[in-house]
């Protein structure tokens, strides 16, 4: 990927406290950008809005949602779970989008980019309502990503799974030796994607090296969705 170069780029970066959050915020600002972070849940419907105007300008959003994934079967999950997990992952995208996508489009510049989850693309048991939620999320940014392209603002996505982070890998469960087979036997990388190795893929989509990407969706989990 050669050098990646953020110098004075001002970055948004939503649920900083969780998941990828830290690692990103790290990995970004050693790259010379200017991260701006918020560690709440965006549940609330005016919370995005609020979010990005107290950041100013924005150069680079990183829409960073996360949620522990319910493990009830199909027949088992509820309208409840439904609604929760909907209301963490998918709505605030679309309110994250309107309120800082007009800013970058009279700049004629910017950068979105979603960290979603590998889970909308490979089928997996209980797992039914939080990958119909990734799911929505990647189809909105494929097609955000064509609307904001011939504003020179890029839309895109990272598709994670079994990448290393407190969530959804926390130390327990990668300390058990059941969850060890099965890195071996379902992840063909044998194991974890590091977690800078995803937020440096991360920094790259965000730089000017990156321009030509749209509205796209790259899986990042070590080879599992080709399995």
């Amino acid at each position: 990927m050669g050098a990646i170069d953020l110098q004075g780029k001002r970055v948004l970066l939503t649920q900083a406290g969780d998941f990828m959050g830290p690692v990103i915020r790290d990995v970004f600002s050693e790259l010379g950008a200017v991260v701006v972070t918020d560690d709440r849940p965006l549940a609330d419907p005016g919370l995005p809005a609020e979010i990005v105007a107290a950041a100013g300008r924005v150069d680079v959003l990183l829409a960073h949602l996360s949620l522990p994934s319910p493990r009830s079967l199909a027949t088992e999950s509820t309208d409840e779970e439904w609604r929760h997990v909907f209301a963490h992952l998918v709505d605030p995208l679309p309110r994250l989008v309107r309120a800082v996508l007009p800013q970058m489009i009279e700049r004629r510049a910017g950068k979105i980019l979603l960290f979603g989850s590998a889970a909308a693309l490979r089928g997996q048991k209980r797992a039914s309502t939080y990958s119909a939620a990734r799911g929505a999320q990647l189809a909105y940014v494929q097609t955000v990503g064509i609307e904001a392209a011939p504003h020179d603002v890029q839309v895109n996505a990272i598709a994670q799974n079994f990448v290393d982070n407190p969530t959804y890998f926390p130390a327990e469960l990668q300390a058990n030796p059941a969850f060890q087979e099965r890195l071996k036997r379902d992840v063909p990388l044998g194991r974890l994607v590091g977690a800078r190795e995803d937020a440096l893929f991360a920094a790259y989509l965000c730089s000017e090296a990156a321009n030509c990407f749209v509205g796209q969706v790259f899986p990042v989990c070590g080879g599992w969705v080709t399995r």
